[in-house]
Parts: C-alpha cells; structure tokens; sequence
C-alpha cells in the first residue's frame, strides 16, 4: 500500500467529503458526463484536489475534448499527480491520482491534443475550482488549500 503525506481514515475522509465526493475521490467512482460542474467551465483559475486541496491543474491547459468531462493535456507539474494501472470493467486503463493524498480524479488517455497528446480525464466532483488571473499567478508554488471539516 502506497503512503501519501495526508493520510486519514474512512471515517475521517466521510466527515470532510460529501457522500457524492466520497464516492468519486475515495471509491475510485466516475459522474455523470455533460450534467458535471466544470466539463463546460471556461474561467482562468486553478483546479485543486477536491480533497486535499493540492494544485493539480489550470484553466491554461484545461480543452473541450467533446467527451462531457473536464479534460486537460498537462497537470500544472508532474510531481503533482500520480497514475495507476486500473483493470476495472473489463478493460486496462491508467488511472490518475492526487500525489498527496492518493484520491481518484480520473483517467489518462493517450488521444489528447499536442503538445503532449494526453486527455487526463477527470471527474468534477474530484476537483475544486479557484478563479484566478495566471498571469499574475505563480503557479509551480501556489499554496495547498486545506480543505474545512
């Protein structure tokens, strides 16, 4: 079993997440595609993980990948995600997780755009949302936003 540096128990996990949260972040689930939070969300700002808080993504890398969930071509450094191979219903695919505390945001697809040809594919409900000008922003050291129990 991997170690991260936020380490909590179920019981822990299911007082900070919602149940919708808990089941995407925690169960390794997958919303809706279309009728989520941010597949169609077009503001400059940063993507945190929905339950640490970690900057994981930006509005400058975030494409419309025509597949009803937000979708990126980069993490905003690599160091910032992990992958794991996923078996799941019946097909291999690479599964994309939260460095600092393990939690599922969704997958990696090899028919993204250039310049790396990645689609990381994630789950809304897996991601917070910051609205922030990047230009004025330094985002290879924004600060984690700790999410509030």
């Amino acid at each position: 079993m991997e170690k991260y540096k936020v380490e909590k128990t179920k019981e822990e996990w299911k007082q900070i997440l919602t149940s919708s949260e808990y089941r995407i972040l925690r169960d390794r689930g997958t919303e809706l595609p279309y009728v989520n939070e941010y597949y169609d969300n077009k503001k400059e700002g940063v993507y945190y993980c929905g339950a640490c808080g970690q900057p994981i993504f930006t509005s400058k890398t975030k494409y419309a990948s025509g597949t009803g969930w937000p979708s990126f071509w980069k993490p905003i450094k690599p160091s910032a995600i992990g992958e794991k191979e996923d078996n799941s219903f019946f097909m291999t695919r690479t599964e994309v997780v939260c460095s600092r505390c393990g939690s599922h945001l969704g997958h990696v697809f090899k028919d993204g755009p250039e310049p790396t040809g990645l689609r990381y594919c994630l789950n809304s409900l897996a991601l917070d949302f910051e609205e922030k000008e990047l230009s004025k922003t330094d985002v290879q050291n924004l600060p984690v936003k700790e999410k509030k129990e």
